[in-house]
């Protein structure tokens, strides 16, 4: 889920950028219109791909951002009871 914020981000700070570019008469940058058509292109792939993620495969996230429902950062982590050699 981590990995997914991250992207999410960075496709919002391309979109960004391409506005900047316009705002500014940089010359080329009729390019960027192929980049949001692309980056739009990706959204919806990665909607699919996030909708399959399984809620219940996770390690728990102690800073309480990306926890499935009714899991909270300072439940016990029945990872935690595993003897380590």
């Amino acid at each position: 889920m981590e990995a997914a914020a991250i992207i999410r981000k960075s496709a919002r700070d391309l979109m960004v950028q391409n506005h900047a570019l316009e705002m500014f008469d940089f010359k080329e940058a009729h390019y960027f219109d192929m980049v949001r058509d692309l980056i739009e292109e990706y959204r919806l792939l990665f909607i699919d791909w996030v909708a399959a993620f399984d809620p219940w495969d996770y390690v728990i996230d102690r800073w309480g951002l990306f926890n499935p429902p009714g899991v909270g950062p300072h439940d016990h982590d029945p990872d935690d009871d595993i003897p380590r050699e």
